[in-house]
């Protein structure tokens, strides 16, 4: 069987029965939009120019801002395309492609949260080796086998895409395609793309979850074991960051399983809104995190604006 390539278009949903208000729906969803771009440029930028944060932990929270605005870049294009312009219309194509880049993000930035608990715990449990082990070469190495794990998980369910037929309705209940937005409108055995994507958020963001869960107790004991008040809570203070993003993510991630299992009566709007809410506010809150609770990222900041008056 040849892929599907003469279909009908699927088509996007903004939010149902609100259509008459979408372009102030648009306003917050554009701010929040602008300032992922811009905050999440910012941290790229500071960690690029600024070598005092050329740190296996910067280079870390490097590939979470890169994420981020992967993800941001990915989806609001054709949300704000439904919001302002009522553009509806999206082909196959770039509707399996949208749909295997949010995914593939999304795997990645778990993968990417478990990394950045690996350096901590290095750091803190193992401070003397902490250079050594966590070398540039180790960190490009872990980079690119979270992206390598990500892509190849995500693959197989969205390649079968291409082959299923579409006598469904053509319409996706968001303004952005998710995979199993796409096979509820397919006229094929769907079995095998219903239970992999169960097997890959088990396998991989549920047990990078665990993993960092006990990465953090042996952190915890380490710093139990610090004679030291004051240096306890320097090496605690170093993973507060990590430790709200963790949260951020996570907590969304819990939230919109549990409308999806549980809310199968709420409103629609609730379920579009809360898949906003998991796409947009990580990305929204990981710059504001870092900015706030790590000094080195406050300091680029404030050389980064006071350059322009400096030099005035």
């Amino acid at each position: 069987m040849w892929p599907n390539t003469t279909a009908s278009p699927f088509l996007l949903t903004g939010f149902p029965g609100m259509e008459k208000a979408h372009h102030w729906i648009s306003i917050p969803l554009l701010v929040v939009y602008v300032s992922i771009l811009l905050g999440n440029g910012t941290l790229l930028f500071l960690i690029r120019d600024d070598h005092s944060l050329h740190e296996p932990m910067y280079y870390f929270l490097a590939m979470l801002a890169a994420t981020d605005l992967g993800v941001t870049l990915t989806t609001m294009p054709t949300v704000l395309g439904v919001l302002w312009l009522n553009h509806r219309e999206i082909g196959h194509q770039a509707c399996f492609s949208q749909a295997y880049f949010i995914h593939t993000l999304s795997i990645v930035e778990s993968g990417v949260l478990l990394a950045m608990a690996y350096d901590r715990f290095v750091a803190i449990c193992n401070p003397l080796r902490y250079t050594s082990i966590l070398t540039s070469t180790k960190v490009m190495k872990i980079g690119i086998g979270v992206l390598i794990r990500a892509g190849l998980s995500i693959m197989p369910i969205i390649i079968r895409l291409h082959w299923f037929h579409y006598c469904q309705s053509h319409v996706l209940s968001h303004a952005f395609c998710l995979h199993q937005d796409v096979i509820k409108l397919a006229c094929a055995d769907i079995t095998f793309n219903r239970l992999y994507p169960v097997v890959v958020v088990f396998a991989m963001v549920l047990l990078d979850f665990i993993t960092i869960f006990f990465s953090y107790i042996l952190i915890l004991k380490t710093v139990m074991g610090i004679a030291s008040g004051e240096e306890r809570a320097k090496a605690l203070n170093t993973c507060v960051s990590h430790i709200c993003c963790i949260l951020v993510f996570y907590v969304t991630v819990v939230g919109l399983t549990f409308i999806h299992r549980f809310g199968k009566h709420a409103p629609r709007v609730v379920h579009i809104t809360m898949s906003y809410v998991y796409f947009l506010f990580p990305p929204f809150m990981n710059p504001v995190i870092y900015s706030i609770k790590t000094k080195q990222i406050q300091s680029g900041i404030i050389r980064l604006f006071s350059l322009p008056n400096s030099r005035a």
